[in-house]
């Protein structure tokens, strides 16, 4: 079997698995729509003249990249880790390693698994945003495509921080403490849902840290949702893509080489 059949046999294998768990199914889609009812709707955005007036005063557009990045963020940590504690704990790397597929094949089938279904969920987020927050979003061919390549790529990027977390935690609960302590940090830090300039300003450089502020500033500036700092000679929003691109890249090579062989 060539290298694209059996991923897209162990995709098939990934889909069929997810769509057994109900529960998984059912949350990976509630709780996109569970903050942006929060957020979106029962909190609301007040914005301000100025602008920087305080949380949730900035236009609804800005919030745009913070609803996309539940999904994006969450979801791979979450699934991908998960999955990889499972496989650990029921010795199925060791019978991994019999096979053909290699550890890289498995990681980028599970990837494509999440491209997926964090897709539709994507899609789903941004119409309930648009629909019920009112953000300004100008969806245009350019637009749409910008958007699906941060969606793709950002799915890429924390697949493989999952993958690390799934082989280095030492079980399934602790692959979801680990999630959890990774994910709500960088969802409130990066330029998603909380401007930067209602940061301290010493904490400020470290959001540049965080990979999820490259995924924040790109989406912002693809849906102009307020100004970003610039990166090199491109546009900010291709720039950024290009960003989260390399670092999908790195993280996915890393944590490929992270998942044990046996067990």
């Amino acid at each position: 079997m060539t290298r694209t059949g059996r991923i897209a046999a162990s995709v098939r294998a990934g889909w069929h698995s997810f769509l057994r768990r109900r529960t998984a199914v059912f949350f990976t889609f509630f709780f996109p729509l569970l903050i942006v009812v929060i957020f979106g709707v029962l909190v609301q955005t007040q914005p301000t003249a100025g602008g920087g007036g305080g949380l949730f005063t900035e236009p609804a557009v800005y919030y745009v990249p913070g609803y996309l990045a539940v999904v994006v963020l969450f979801t791979p940590l979450s699934r991908v880790g998960s999955e990889v504690a499972r496989h650990r704990d029921g010795n199925r790397f060791e019978k991994l390693a019999t096979t053909p597929l290699s550890r890289t094949e498995w990681l980028l089938a599970q990837t494509l698994v999440n491209v997926v279904v964090i897709g539709l969920a994507a899609l789903m987020l941004l119409a309930l945003v648009v629909g019920l927050t009112g953000a300004d979003v100008a969806l245009s061919i350019p637009v749409v495509g910008l958007l699906v390549g941060y969606v793709v790529l950002g799915v890429g990027l924390f697949c493989g921080i999952g993958a690390l977390i799934g082989s280095l935690a030492d079980s399934q609960d602790g692959v979801i403490a680990t999630s959890n302590s990774v994910a709500l940090p960088l969802l409130f830090l990066s330029e998603t849902f909380v401007p930067l300039d209602m940061l301290p300003a010493w904490f400020r450089p470290a959001t540049a840290l965080s990979p999820l502020t490259y995924f924040a500033r790109g989406v912002r500036a693809t849906t102009d949702g307020g100004d970003v700092v610039p990166v090199g000679p491109v546009a900010p929003e291709l720039g950024y893509l290009l960003v989260v691109a390399a670092l999908a890249v790195v993280f996915l090579a890393l944590g490929a080489r992270a998942l044990p062989r046996t067990d």
